[in-house]
């Protein structure tokens, strides 16, 4: 019998979470040993909230930072800061988290369904296609920490007069044209939670550089944050409004803090192992390889085969399977992925929190947004045929050079 490719067995991991280590314990048990000081907000000192924020707007060249409950509180404030809401429309992509998409609806706003491309993110051509008079802003995704066609979605974008969001929550320390993505954008967003590059367990952050925008944001994490934080009034130029409750708290920060600092350290080890696990593949017969706008700029924990069409793509995986290694496509019908638009139930049914059915039927909204769950075909052939690898930290240069010989030889063999 010939030997399979995958010789070494690939070890299981995953990013921040497994680079967790005795620093964030200390960090979390020396937060304990001071339980009065586990609240938010201080008026005399700096807390955790605080410090992790200046350090990421150090780490990024953001101008504001705001440690909130969530990616998705995240992208709430990113929308509320330049005033998105009732009777707006806002593009979002077919494959990306639910919560792109109910962020939305969150601020009231109606999310409008477009195509991605070989890019894995939006496809520039159908965003044009998806505007309407009620347009007033785009989220690009930048999925599995590759980054998207930024620079033809922002044209998009200012020939328009659009806000420009950054859903970053998959791709924290992705940059493009050597910045971080997001901070030439409005505003961008960053998930802590357990998946992520980095994690605090939960958690997330509001980036934005605009002053005003940014007070915005606050109210909408927090409604009562200036009777906390009174010196902040000195300073406010935006009149407070009430939203919702999603400040962040110390314990998570006390966790990020130390995750920031390993940031650079664990995509120095994935963006090293996918460059080899590239070099080491032949020219592709039966399959190509995602678009990347910026491959220097990619987290590198995630590579995507796109095959030639459905049959090869199924029978490319079987026989991977055979070989040791097991992948999958990323569109499964048997699996409801809410990361892909047609299994997006509640928004693709209109369900509002109430028998309103807001923010479709609300009275300011003057658009007629429709949605079904094959709208979007390309997206839908597209990650079909996409078979993905996820490199986690425990991987090694060997695990690489198994994996590229075992596509090599089944793209050989096919």
């Amino acid at each position: 019998m010939m030997e399979k490719a995958i010789r070494t067995p690939l070890p299981s991991g995953g990013l921040g979470w497994t680079a967790i280590d005795q620093r964030e314990i200390d960090a979390v048990t020396g937060l304990l040993k001071t339980p009065q000081k586990l609240f938010r907000y201080d008026e005399g000192e700096k807390r955790q909230c605080d410090l992790l924020e200046r350090e990421l707007c150090e780490k990024t060249g953001a101008s504001h930072a705001l440690f909130v409950a969530s990616g998705t509180a995240a992208l709430s404030c990113c929308l509320s800061a330049y005033e998105i809401g009732p009777g707006d429309e806002v593009i979002v992509p077919a494959y990306t988290y639910i919560a792109t998409a109910a962020a939305v609806c969150d601020v009231g706003a109606v999310p409008v369904i477009a195509e991605i491309d070989y890019s894995l993110g939006l496809d520039p051509a159908d965003v044009e296609k998806k505007l309407t008079p009620y347009t007033k802003a785009i989220i690009v995704v930048h999925m599995q920490g590759v980054p998207a066609r930024l620079d033809a979605i922002r044209a998009v974008a200012v020939r328009h007069g659009l806000v420009l969001i950054e859903d970053c929550c998959q791709a924290i320390g992705a940059t493009y044209h050597g910045d971080f993505c997001g901070v030439h954008s409005h505003a961008f967003a960053w998930s802590t939670n357990y998946y992520k590059v980095l994690t605090s367990g939960e958690g997330g952050v509001f980036f934005v550089r605009d002053d005003d925008a940014f007070q915005r944001g606050l109210y909408q994490s927090d409604s009562g944050m200036t009777m906390w934080k009174t010196s902040i009034e000195s300073v406010l130029k935006v009149a407070p409004f009430s939203r919702s409750g999603v400040r962040g708290n110390e314990i998570a920060a006390a966790i990020m803090r130390v995750q920031l600092t390993k940031l650079d350290e664990i995509l120095k080890k994935t963006r090293g192992l996918k460059k080899l696990l590239l070099s080491k593949l032949n020219a592709p017969a039966h399959y190509s390889m995602q678009y990347v706008d910026d491959p220097e700029g990619d987290c590198g924990f995630s590579v995507t085969f796109i095959a030639n069409s459905r049959e090869e793509c199924k029978k490319m995986n079987a026989m991977l399977l055979e070989e040791g290694l097991a992948l999958g496509s990323v569109y499964d019908t048997g699996f409801p992925d809410r990361h892909i638009y047609a299994n997006w139930d509640s928004i693709l049914n209109k369900n509002g929190a109430t028998p309103l059915n807001y923010p479709w039927n609300d009275p300011a909204y003057k658009g007629d947004v429709s949605y079904s769950k094959d709208m979007c075909p390309q997206t839908l052939d597209i990650l079909s045929r996409s078979l993905r690898f996820a490199i986690n930290l425990n991987m090694t240069e060997r695990n690489m050079l198994e994996v590229a010989e075992a596509i090599n030889k089944v793209d050989a063999a096919m």
